[in-house]
């Protein structure tokens, strides 16, 4: 057995100090050279397989292997065939030119989100044969002798054998806010991440305190490696909009092979020659075939990716971009997500029993201070002798610093007691003016053991604060205006567990004068005498302001919002509760819980996450479970998340989201960056996503109206025994160019309203759903209708020449899609209700394609090309006037819809605004 599997899987934390150094066959002293020689071709470099970076021709072949480009290809091929280079050509470039627009926004997405850097490329303080030594990270190996110090990173997963005051930040693997108050000694097995204090994980940062302790795992042994494992293996779910037109792709095949099989077959009882009927069947997939959809929908999307950027959302993968506004769920995370991830203090309570409250929120001293019961009058520093005892043992039981410069408050230290200094200046005592009273000297810092730090201040105040049981332990008093009255420490625990039930991390403050105490150097715990209790302070990570709002919009937009954190369950429940995630009777589902209930596919573990909202103190893998879940049971779920711990159930997700501030790994898993880490810029992706996927739906109803109009006409034709109405190459025409040029001013159509009040369309429904076909058939049929009744009247009842007729079929389409456009504005609200002002680009875009055809007539060299010719004005004028009704048709379409109940009253109101 190799020595790799004898340590693996070991309960590091579980084992006695002397029982490591026996399994790592490690010493104090470290290793030697030889034997890490050895023991790095065992286990190899400390690091994680690297990313592959995506380079730009595998951008540009991304955009290419898309199935609609595949039958465009077919068709440049069959038109090739048939001796129509020209066709052919026109395919093409329509080809390069969504491949062009597609990669550039991929390729400046992917600059966007390059500031990825990995975790463990750092260097490490090592001991080796008594030697202290600096070594890049991927040179450790297990039983390396590691020394840890207040501002590195943890390189790899180290059972710490000594300690010092030691507090690391974890937050990228357990998702909590606090640091973690770090140990030597040995713990119980069966422990979380989150409670094996004895152990220092990869990638974690050392924020106060020394120590040092034996390597354990590197790599991926390490917690940060098996993560990445996690992500390496979970499959991602496609995007929303991926599904969707695949789905499209595919209908939109099966119909052209069946049309063409149908018309063959007509044509072959007609007695047409084999290579006439492929010129038909040809002709006739070219008029079916969407030419122009896909530089439409990269432009479309692009747009809403720049839209998104400005409500700071950066948006990785063009086809991920509708995605949020698609979302049945969102699963955020809590810190630094619905919160501010800046410990706070919000409440005071003194012996008497009166609370007070405390406004603002985060690391500053912005905010005022007032009684629950008198919202209206403030209360200062000085107003009782409890308050100022709290204020002055704030201030000088403190290790931390906030002040001012520039007008931005800049500070360092524990966040407990950074926070305890912005309390100070709401109270109105400036920490900075009052730090005289401190004696460095004379401090008992806190240690997790003691659960309490003091200081001796120079005013001979003996100041504590610390964890309620252990201050009340020091206590025999407490302060009641002003004099001390005897300790009714029932009482005060009772108020301090309240506090911790609404999820408030709770601190107790005493202090005594003592004129004579014994100066020393060096205090203990036993130098303290007996003390008077003043109050309790309760902290919390505050809940962003615009949070609540937000949450309030994903209701009326229908999306379903969870909450999936490592803090405590109590803690979490709070917050939801504030955020309205969750109400009284709401589970709060942990992690044991879940590993109760079996694996996820079991009844028992699917109830679960389906009857809560709030879940906590759930592992890595198990939230990653949460989201299959979820997606198994026919929910598109968007995941936030921005540490190690979240990469998983990021890359599970229908659409992974990572913040600004989060770690690496987040990011570069994420289809999605979110800025300012800020819940409101999701719900403004949600809202920019909706608004997409509406665009894009006009954009194929434009596109597939006019050509479904162009295939029944050819049918119509054929079965009166019609020559063609249009030529190959002009339906190319009216597809790439004329249409081409509206359908992509129509992709910057604004966002129409109500677009949040709508519920999430159904994980199972088409782009072709039945509003969809309805207004398409409608449309489609009443622009054929049109043109085939003149092209019947010309063959029937004049002797004009077929190619001047062709001429003014082809100007009556072009007119025909000018007037469409705009009834795919919207497919709702009347066409003479929305400003033109909002999209002035379509207007242009229309006059555009009008002149450019008018042009074109008057060019001997597009004459030649699309066998057309100049019109009198009087021709130009009666074609205007066909093309008008159908505008006239598909407005009583919408009111009909409308009087069916099939149009919201909400949508109605806010579309006349």
């Amino acid at each position: 057995m190799k020595k790799q599997d004898q340590i693996s899987g070991e309960a590091w934390y579980a084992i006695e100090d002397s029982g490591i150094f026996d399994k790592l066959k490690a010493s104090k002293g470290g290793l030697s050279p030889e034997e890490v020689k050895s023991r790095r071709e065992i286990y190899g470099e400390n690091k994680l397989p690297e990313g592959k970076k995506v380079t730009l021709l595998e951008i540009i072949l991304h955009q290419l292997l898309n199935p609609l480009i595949f039958i465009l290809i077919a068709a440049a091929i069959a038109s090739v065939a048939i001796g129509e280079a020209k066709d052919a050509i026109f395919i093409f470039l329509v080809i390069f030119i969504n491949s062009a627009v597609g990669t550039y926004q991929e390729y400046n997405a992917e600059k966007s989100a390059a500031t990825l850097q990995k975790l463990l490329r750092i260097k490490a303080s090592v001991r080796r044969e008594e030697k202290q030594l600096k070594i890049p990270s991927e040179e450790l190996v297990p039983g390396d002798v590691v020394l840890l110090e207040s501002g590195i990173k943890v390189p790899a997963d180290i059972r710490i054998i000594e300690s010092s005051g030691l507090e690391i930040d974890e937050s990228l693997l357990t998702g909590e806010s606090v640091s973690v108050k770090k140990q030597s000694g040995t713990l119980n097995k069966n422990l979380g991440i989150a409670e094996r204090t004895n152990m220092a994980f990869a990638g974690s940062t050392v924020l106060y305190g020394r120590g040092w302790g034996l390597v354990v795992s590197t790599g991926l042994e390490t917690e940060v490696g098996k993560i990445s494992k996690h992500v390496t293996e979970s499959e991602s779910a496609k995007p929303p909009l991926v599904q969707r037109m695949e789905k499209f792709i595919q209908q939109i095949g099966i119909l052209i092979i069946v049309l063409s099989l149908i018309i063959g077959g007509m044509l072959h009882i007609q007695g047409l020659a084999i290579m006439d009927i492929f010129f038909f069947v040809v002709a006739l997939a070219v008029s079916a075939i969407p030419e122009g959809l896909p530089v439409a929908l990269t432009v479309a999307l692009s747009i809403a990716a720049k839209r998104m950027a400005k409500r700071n959302v950066i948006v990785r993968k063009l086809n991920s971009v509708e995605s949020l506004g698609s979302c049945t769920v969102i699963a955020s995370d809590k810190t630094g997500t619905l919160t501010v991830n800046e410990q706070t203090a919000k409440r005071v309570i003194l012996p008497d029993g009166s609370i007070l409250n405390i406004q603002g929120e985060g690391y500053n001293g912005d905010g005022k201070v007032f009684r629950k019961n008198e919202p209206d009058k403030e209360i200062h520093f000085s107003e009782n002798r409890e308050i100022q005892k709290i204020c002055r043992i704030a201030v000088c039981a403190n290790e931390a610093s906030l002040t001012k410069e520039n007008n931005q408050w800049v500070h360092y230290g524990d966040s407990m007691d950074v926070a305890l200094l912005g309390m100070s200046y709401k109270f109105g005592l400036d920490p900075e003016n009052s730090s005289s009273e401190k004696d460095p000297p004379d401090l008992i810092p806190y240690e997790s053991e003691r659960k309490f730090s003091a200081a001796f201040c120079k005013n001979n105040n003996i100041d504590l604060k610390g964890a309620v049981e252990t201050v009340l332990d020091f206590c025999d008093t407490m302060s009641i205006d002003g004099s001390p009255v005897e300790l009714n420490r029932n009482f005060i625990l009772e108020q301090a567990d309240k506090l911790a039930k609404q999820g408030y991390r709770v601190l107790a403050f005493a202090n005594r004068k003592c004129p004579n105490y014994e100066k020393k150097k060096n205090y203990e715990p036993e130098d303290i005498p007996k003390l008077t209790f003043y109050g309790l302070v309760g902290f919390i990570d505050p809940l962003r302001r615009e949070a609540i709002l937000s949450v309030e919009q994903c209701k009326k937009a229908g999306i379903k919002v969870i909450m999936i954190t490592g803090d405590h369950p109590s803690t979490a429940k709070t917050l939801a509760r504030e955020l309205g995630i969750a109400n009284e009777d709401t589970i709060v589902v942990n992690g044991k819980m879940l590993l109760e209930a079996n694996s996820p596919n079991a009844k028992a573990y699917k109830d679960l996450v389906a009857d809560s909202t709030v879940f906590a103190r759930v592992s890595p893998s198990q939230k990653l479970e949460i989201v299959g879940v979820l997606i198994d049971e026919g929910e598109f779920v968007a995941v936030t998340g921005d540490g190690v711990n979240d990469a998983p159930a990021l890359k599970r997700a229908n659409i992974g989201v990572a913040m600004g501030s989060g770690t690496d790994v987040a990011k570069e898993v994420g289809s999605m960056i979110v800025v300012d880490d800020n819940f409101s810029s999701i719900v403004a992706g949600v809202e920019e996503g909706r608004f997409a996927y509406d665009n894009v739906r006009k954009v194929i109803y434009l596109l597939i109206s006019t050509g479904a109009a162009e295939v029944i006409l050819f049918i119509c034709s054929i079965l009166a025994g019609l020559p063609l109405p249009l030529l190959a190459v002009q339906l190319l025409w009216l597809n790439l160019v004329t249409n081409g040029i509206q359908d992509v001013a129509l992709a910057f159509e604004k966002g129409e309203p109500g677009a949040m009040i709508r519920k999430p369309r159904s994980p199972s429904e088409k782009i072709f759903n039945p509003l969809m076909v309805k207004q398409t058939l409608v449309s489609s049929a009443t622009i054929a209708t049109i043109v085939f009744g003149l092209w019947y009247w010309i063959n029937t009842y004049t002797e004009m020449e077929e190619t001047h007729a062709r001429n003014l079929i082809l100007l009556l389409m072009v007119f025909m899609q000018n007037f469409h456009v705009f009834n795919c504005r919207s497919e709702r609200v009347s066409a003479f209700k929305i400003p033109l002002k909002k999209n002035m680009i379509l207007v242009f875009g229309v006059l555009m394609a009008q002149g450019i055809h008018i042009l074109s007539m008057q060019i001997p060299f597009m004459q030649n090309i699309l066998r057309i010719e100049p019109i009198s004005l009087k021709e130009w004028f009666y074609i205007l006037l066909l093309a008008i009704p159908i505008i006239l048709v598909m407005e009583l379409f919408k009111l009909f819809n409308a009087k069916n109940g099939k149009r919201t009253k909400a949508v109605e109101i806010n579309s006349r605004n």
